[in-house]
């Protein structure tokens, strides 16, 4: 699995030029200006565009007064979320990259109705081995690791003893020959011209995909909430929760307190 930001929301430069003259450092997160702004547009008399010019100093510029860490800014966003206002993080958006992850992930990304997405078609992408895919490639579940199964594989025969040498079957070889099966299925369905809508129906639940993927602050941190690793998600879309998390915080280091497990429960 492959996650990488690719975009997320920025200040005009309009606006950004009224808040911080040309030649002045801007100093401050444009996101967190995002926030700040539409957090005290829902309290303040002042206009929108007015906040940051008359406002900023005191929040960006002095320690939070409720004892915690950060600034009055930070102060102000853990009031807020706490308070369960948490529409006004909706104004900031990221989009990522995602790339081979599976089928059975892609489902349960799909329940996450505040998110958008664009996805790699099986339709009009072709899987054959011959095709320019190469065949599809497919996740394989950790679980897979250590076990065996009631199956058996002849390895060799001894000519001496003469006897065949077997072994155990793993769960891996299963697996392995399974997805070995699906494509051999798979190309024999289009060489028998069944076209590539049709012949997709046998690839697996494992079978990767790439996409593009759109979500708001809100959506991520709600995501991360039901998602992150112990607390009940799979393996493979916990992973995904905390790549996400991290590639936000990345960026818009100030939200590392909002994933955590105290803030995200």
């Amino acid at each position: 699995m492959n996650v990488k930001l690719i975009a997320n929301t920025a200040l005009s430069t309009e606006f950004l030029e009224s808040i911080h003259p040309i030649g002045e450092p801007v100093g401050v997160n444009e996101r967190a200006a995002i926030a700040l702004t539409a957090i005290r547009t829902c309290y303040s008399p002042l206009k929108p565009t007015e906040i940051i010019v008359k406002e900023g100093a005191k929040y960006f510029g002095q320690s939070a007064s409720d004892g915690e860490s950060g600034t009055e800014a930070d102060r102000l966003f853990r009031h807020i979320t706490r308070s369960g206002h948490k529409s006004t993080l909706e104004h900031i958006t990221y989009t990522f990259a995602i790339e081979g992850v599976s089928r059975a992930l892609l489902a349960q990304l799909t329940r996450h109705r505040h998110l958008s997405f664009s996805v790699q078609s099986q339709r009009y992408v072709r899987f054959g081995s011959a095709d320019k895919s190469g065949g599809f490639d497919y996740v394989k579940p950790p679980s897979l690791d250590g076990k065996t199964t009631d199956g058996h594989r002849l390895v060799r025969f001894d000519e001496e003893k003469g006897e065949s040498i077997w072994r155990d079957l793993t769960a891996n070889d299963v697996f392995v020959e399974a997805m070995r099966d699906i494509q051999a299925s798979y190309d024999r369905l289009r060489r028998a011209g069944v076209p590539a809508e049709d012949a997709r129906m046998v690839l697996p639940n494992a079978a990767t995909c790439n996409l593009v993927m759109t979500g708001n602050l809100r959506t991520f941190l709600d995501f991360y909430a039901k998602r992150r690793p112990g607390n009940g998600a799979q393996w493979e879309i916990a992973d995904l929760a905390v790549k996400l998390r991290d590639e936000i915080v990345e960026v818009d280091p100030w939200l590392a307190p909002y994933f955590d497990e105290k803030e995200a429960a």
